[in-house]
């Protein structure tokens, strides 16, 4: 996970992630979103490829890059530790549920509270 993290650290190889997520793309066609040297980009695909994020195939004289998002697993699980969507939706579901409540009791002219005793 750690080598994951630090391989998706960086703007440009984040970028990189982006444009191969719904295609596989050349070196040189992924060097052309990028005002940095040819050089430079592939250092950063050697870093994705490392860490697994994507992988390579050589097609005649071209290497192509496809994203291999099997690796993004452990990090997503560990991510989602902090998301904190599953506990508002059960906040706001309870709320709906008390207005709902408190609505019906209205129009049936019922108390939302219990009656207390008299001794």
């Amino acid at each position: 996970m750690d080598e994951v993290a630090a391989a998706i650290a960086d703007p440009v190889r984040r970028r990189i992630l982006e444009l191969l997520r719904d295609r596989q793309l050349t070196a040189g066609r992924i060097a052309e979103h990028f005002e940095i040297s040819r050089p430079a980009i592939s250092r950063h695909l050697r870093v994705l490829r490392e860490s697994g994020l994507v992988r390579d195939a050589v097609v005649g004289r071209e290497r192509h890059y496809q994203l291999d998002p099997a690796h993004f697993g452990d990090l997503i699980r560990w991510l989602s530790q902090f998301d904190q969507s599953e506990r508002w939706e059960r906040r706001f579901d309870a709320l709906e549920t008390e207005v709902h409540r408190t609505r019906r009791e209205r129009r049936t002219g019922g108390s939302p509270y219990p009656k207390e005793r008299t001794a």
